[in-house]
């Protein structure tokens, strides 16, 4: 059974840091995306970053570019999210997902096949 387990947000300071962790479960080596979105309350999920698993090729939304860093490690089947100059606009819930086919659009929704449970990031001001 596939598993993403995302975990490691919490509450900081406007321009602290965090690091997500996905912990991915039951198809070893057979990414190819992986990506993180986030939700705030009252609005709709939105792509912040991806990572192809093979290439290491890197998509980054504008509002996150020079400030968060995607990567993975292929060995622990785990992706990661460095989050820095954190802003209280970025407060939101934080959801990994994966899939193991290409994916033409890898900022839309709907390509993904698999979800972590979300992680809840909340910046103070």
């Amino acid at each position: 059974q596939v598993q993403l387990v995302d975990s490691g947000g919490g509450l900081v300071q406007a321009g602290g840091s965090l690091r997500l962790s996905c912990a991915a479960s039951g198809r070893a080596g057979e990414w190819y995306t992986m990506a993180w979105f986030r939700q705030a309350p009252g609005k709709e999920r939105e792509f912040v970053a991806a990572v192809t698993w093979s290439g290491g090729n890197t998509d980054y939304a504008d509002f996150v570019k020079g400030r968060f860093t995607i990567s993975k490690n292929s060995a622990e089947d785990t992706g990661y999210l460095q989050m820095n100059s954190l802003k209280p606009e970025d407060t939101a819930v934080y959801f990994c997902a994966a899939s193991p086919r290409y994916l033409p659009q890898v900022q839309r929704v709907g390509e993904y096949d698999y979800w972590g449970q979300g992680t809840q990031v909340t910046v103070s001001s």
